[in-house]
């Protein structure tokens, strides 16, 4: 049994005939070939596409690492500049503190950075290191400083609330510290303060520094504030016109704490001055001459 493959056109005129087993030998070659032909093309596509999109992502990656780098190099930079502001602020640190400490009468050496953490920094050249090496002479410093701190401001305090100075802004000692005759009663007394006489409304200053533990009125002294120095020592302001101080209030040496006047046991506008070692009254004007 055969196959007979007619092909006409108008020009053209050819038939073949064959067997059956040779015409779909010959068709499933031709299958074959156009499988093959198909799979190729389609794969080389395929890998082209693939290539493609890989060198379009190592392009942005390459864009990728090229912004990281500007960026890396401009925070080294800022990073160069901190470092740079660091070392200039701790060199400064240690020249004030060898400066205050020397003021104030303290060994200055002891308020300096160690000679050998200096030289350190000075021969140190990675960066890292030197980072690690400066944070650690900043903290020295900072020590350094706190300490040196705490000592000036002990040796401030001890000197603000050493008592000194008249307790008026302006005005006149009108009576001294000892036995008077009482403007009252006309008898000898104790007169356990000092008086200074001046105009209603002068300002009345504290004498030192201290803690405000009284502020109102009180019998015979009229409005008056007292101020707690520490070490045993007290001062009391009376006979006040007005108040600008209250309890619990941080004076400091020389502030206003009260308006001069003439209340509670008193004859005319005066501050009545006392001072108070360990509760007892004793003679303000050495304190005031001080």
């Amino acid at each position: 049994m055969s196959i007979t493959v007619l092909i006409k056109g108008k020009n053209l005129r050819f038939a073949k005939k064959a067997s059956i087993r040779k015409s779909i030998s010959i068709m499933v070659g031709l299958s074959l070939v156009f499988l093959v032909s198909s799979r190729n093309t389609d794969s080389v596509l395929e890998d082209k596409i693939r290539i493609n999109t890989a060198k379009t992502g190592l392009q942005e990656q390459a864009k990728k690492v090229d912004t990281l780098e500007q960026h890396t190099n401009e925070k080294l930079s800022g990073i160069i500049r901190q470092v740079a502001s660091m070392q200039s602020q701790l060199n400064q640190l240690d020249s004030l503190s060898a400066t205050l400490a020397d003021k104030n009468g303290l060994t200055k050496q002891d308020f300096l950075l160690p000679e050998e953490i200096n030289n350190q920094l000075q021969a140190e050249n990675e960066l890292d290191p030197y980072l690690q090496k400066l944070s650690a002479a900043l903290d020295l410093k900072i020590q350094q400083v706190t300490a040196l701190e705490s000592i000036i401001l002990g040796l401030n305090i001890e000197q603000e609330t050493e008592l000194a100075g008249r307790p008026i802004g302006k005005g006149w000692l009108s009576s001294h510290y000892g036995m008077r005759k009482d403007p009252f009663s006309g008898k000898s007394s104790m007169h356990k303060g000092v008086d200074f006489a001046g105009k209603v409304g002068s300002s009345v200053i504290a004498t030192g520094a201290g803690i405000v533990t009284w502020s109102g009125e009180r019998f015979g002294y009229g409005n008056l504030v007292e101020i707690d120095h520490g070490n045993g020592i007290k001062t009391r302001y009376g006979h006040n016109h007005a108040l600008s101080v209250k309890i619990g209030d941080v004076v400091t040496k020389g502030q206003e704490i009260a308006l001069m006047g003439s209340t509670g046991r008193s004859t005319g506008p005066h501050v009545h001055f006392e001072v108070l070692k360990n509760g007892r009254q004793v003679d303000p004007l050495p304190y005031i001459y001080n």
